[in-house]
């Protein structure tokens, strides 16, 4: 079969055969792998849970009874819009404002946000005077929390049918799951479904309450003292001496921050979507669990409306386009590392190519680096430290070396290799090198999560003063790069994490000046707006986090930019910003009125002396390099992460699915197609396809003996930009006729273009990269004049 119609036909299926209807099934027939044999619930229940609730009563009245002691201060409570509740401390909750300003308001409410920042239940009592939020489920934070709950309810269902230890049950980005180890090792089927739907609707019905408590480390231990999963995450996770919080909704108990929704009568629509097994933590050395993931809606309209989508995000998977456009493939020999196959490898250096043009007008060098580092490179930098289990270590001549799975340390070593000097910066790094991540084998999808990959990665190294300006560009970058492809972004500044590296004035004044510049960009650009995303930031600096909205509105994590002040510590980064020193040894004076002033001098611990080369200290390895103090006369450069498509696998899948197979021209591994009506007109159009092909068009010829009508529609189902028909009066007068993939009017051409000029205008469309029509219905009646 010739290779366009194996193509065609491999669409084709895909086209067809999501209309095709299943069959029914016969009435009385079981559904899933089998039927749904045996009692619908563990009769007697789980020895555990009624242990568990007496403690959980015995604590929960205790500490009720400590709440109610304590003072009901006037408080005042500031709602959005600006007005002001007044309360009582430990009394008014904010169940009782949403409620005072109407019920419906209260019944849509998921949960209340204090402050700007902390996520707050609506029945718990507030305790202090603060700014208030209600958030519905249409509010990114209160899906989250309204999916949190539901994975509470999902996991109560699964200790009532099969009583299970319990591991964790998160929230995701398009539902929730929980996993779970099923006694005697056994494992959830599809059969098991609709019993568990089944027992979380009578939780629905029975209007749970979510009860809150806070815990002693020991107390947790003995409440979950029969589930070793439990305990391992108490023993791990908490600290000595300190207190955590649980949650209860019915007879679970769960280890739990919360929130959650006020009752489980809130979740109307839930269903199971898939199951799977899994590792403990993620680590395929530990026990193999359970995962059962599922997804629930405030009302079945939602629920339809989303199984709707599901059908269509089907119809647009990757994976699926993938193979029947031979894209690329996946060879078990070698988990999470693509095979791209020519037709992908033509969308994959298009994308290459419009970067570097943009590479090439903004000023960034182009750059390669090696792609494994002695894993002194990794301590210096402080990824082995925060990195190690995500990267791949090898030992090599009795060391060990770690496959890089980011640039930015090495591109700190490009800089640092001669000396700098102010009239270089900003200077622009960028490298498409390959990367590798240590990804459990469990969590590799398709493109979207791999192993080995490619970003169009890059590290600009500027003065502070010059931040504002770089930022803005990589925003103009960003907005044409997007708006090219008819992706809609979102933007987030992720602040200082928990374990950062560096000191809090230094991080203070990296997280002010990413806000400036999006301050900027959103005045300066109609609805754009951007949201804080508190403790998200990398750990050596914040981020701006930009994600695209595909066409059907899905999130997806893509560009990055952010601001680093502490790798140029640890890598001593710095440039010579004038001849004449003063002050402390380690600051300069201002190059020029324009120039930033030096950085505040380097933590003590960065600018400590390392030992000699040769030396060990306390018996660690000697480090790459010795880190000191800003040389007179010098000053720190701060370091720009940025990628803008982010890993190139990942960007060519969203971008698969968005434009669910039909590329635009530019980006089309099957530009056109050139069909001839019958042999006697191959020569002709073999003549055209070799004309097309000096212009870099990529060109096929259909030489099968299939009619012309088959021939055809075997071009538009393997989604060919054009197709040219090319017989008898095209052959005398050198023209083509031309028919349009995204032009239904053009489908039926009878008119045929000069070859000069479709040449001509294919070429303009491809180098504008445009999204358009080169050959309008109304030039059919202008050739006619």
């Amino acid at each position: 079969m010739d290779k366009v119609e194996k193509v065609a036909e491999a669409l084709k299926k895909v086209a067809v055969g999501g209309d095709k209807k299943p069959k029914k099934e016969k009435k009385g027939a079981p559904a899933g792998d089998a039927a749904d044999a045996g009692p619908l619930e563990l009769n007697p229940p789980a020895s555990f849970l009624q242990e568990r609730i007496e403690l959980f009563d015995r604590l929960f009245k205790e500490q009720e009874e400590e709440l109610a002691k304590r003072p009901h201060d006037d408080i005042l409570i500031t709602m959005p819009d600006g007005s002001i509740k007044p309360g009582k401390s430990y009394e008014t909750t904010p169940a009782d404002i949403a409620k005072g300003i109407s019920n419906s308001l209260y019944k849509r409410t998921v949960v209340a946000r204090i402050d700007g920042d902390q996520l707050w239940d609506l029945e718990r009592p507030l305790e202090k005077s603060c700014k208030l939020e209600l958030l519905d489920f249409n509010h990114e934070q209160g899906k989250f929390v309204f999916w949190h709950s539901s994975a509470h309810i999902l996991g109560e269902a699964c200790e009532r049918r099969f009583g299970c230890s319990l591991c964790i049950g998160p929230p995701v980005d398009n539902g929730f799951y929980y996993e779970m180890a099923l006694p005697g090792g056994a494992a959830v089927t599809s059969s098991d479904w609709t019993p568990l739907e089944n027992i979380v609707s009578k939780i629905v019905k029975e209007k749970q309450p979510f009860q809150r408590l806070e815990m002693s480390k020991e107390d947790l231990l003995k409440m979950f003292a029969y589930n070793p999963y439990k305990q391992h995450i108490i023993k791990d996770k908490i600290e000595d001496g300190t207190r955590t919080t649980v949650y209860r909704n019915g007879p679970l108990i769960d280890l739990c921050r919360g929130p959650h929704v006020p009752d489980t009568s809130r979740i109307e629509a839930f269903a199971i979507l898939k199951n799977s097994s899994s590792y403990f933590l993620g680590d395929a050395n530990n026990d193999s669990l359970q995962r059962i993931y599922g997804v629930s809606f405030p009302d079945k309209k939602q629920m339809a409306a989303h199984k709707k989508f599901l059908e269509e995000a089907a119809k647009r998977d990757h994976r699926v386009i993938g193979k029947q456009q031979e894209l690329f493939y996946f060879e078990e020999c070698s988990p999470g590392s693509a095979m791209w196959l020519p037709h992908g490898m033509r969308i994959n250096n298009a994308l290459m190519e419009y970067i570097k043009e943009e590479y090439w007008k903004r000023g960034y060098d182009e750059v390669m680096t090696p792609n494994m580092f002695n894993t002194s490179l990794w301590e210096q930098s402080g990824h082995l430290a925060h990195y190690k289990e995500d990267m791949f270590i090898l030992d090599v001549d009795k060391e060990q070396f770690g496959l890089k799975p980011m640039n930015c340390p090495a591109h700190a070593m490009m800089f640092r290799h001669r000396d700098r000097s102010h009239k270089e910066l900003p200077l622009r790094f960028a490298d498409f090198g390959v990367l590798h991540r240590n990804e459990a084998s469990g969590a590799l999808s398709g493109l979207t999560r791999v192993r080995r990959f490619q970003q169009d990665d890059a590290h600009i190294f500027c003065r502070e003063d010059q931040v504002k300006t770089e930022v803005a560009d990589l925003f103009d970058f960003m907005r044409g790069f997007y708006g090219m492809l008819g992706l809609e972004f979102k933007l987030k500044l992720s602040t200082r994490p928990e374990k950062y590296m560096g000191e809090i004035e230094t991080w203070d004044r990296a997280e002010d000046r990413l806000r400036e510049a999006l301050d900027e960009f959103a005045a300066s650009n109609e609805g754009v707006t951007w949201e804080l995303n508190a403790g998200d930031g990398a750990f050596y600096g914040p981020k701006i986090d930009i994600a695209v909205l595909d066409c059907l509105n899905r999130s997806w994590q893509c560009a990055t930019i952010q601001l680093d002040f502490q790798q140029p510590i640890n890598f001593s980064l710095e440039y010579q910003t004038s001849e004449v020193v003063y002050g402390h040894a380690d600051q300069a004076k201002p190059e020029s009125a324009k120039a930033a002033p030096a950085p505040a001098p380097a933590p003590a611990a960065a600018t400590e002396e390392a030992p000699e080369a040769g030396e060990k200290k306390d018996g660690k390895k000697k480090p790459l390099l010795v880190k000191k103090p800003v040389t007179p006369g010098c000053a720190r450069p701060v370091m720009i992460h940025r990628a803008m498509a982010g890993s190139i696998e990942r960007f060519t899948a969203i971008l698969c699915e968005h434009f669910a197979g039909k590329w635009p021209l530019w980006l089309s591994p099957r530009q056109v197609i050139v069909i001839p009506v019958g042999m006697g007109f191959l020569d002709y159009a073999k003549e055209v396809a070799a004309i097309l092909k000096k212009q870099h068009i990529h060109v096929d010829v259909d030489s099968s003996g299939n009619t012309l009508q088959k021939k055809i529609r075997s071009g538009q189902l393997a989604q060919y930009n054009f197709i040219f028909v090319v017989g008898d009066d095209e052959k005398k007068n050198r023209m083509v006729n031309i028919r349009y993939r995204d032009d239904t009017s053009t489908q039926a051409r009878d008119v045929p273009v000069p070859l000069d000029e479709a040449v001509e205008k294919l070429c303009k469309l491809k180098a504008e990269r445009g999204i358009y029509n080169p050959f309008p219905p109304a030039a059919k009646e202008e050739a006619k004049a």
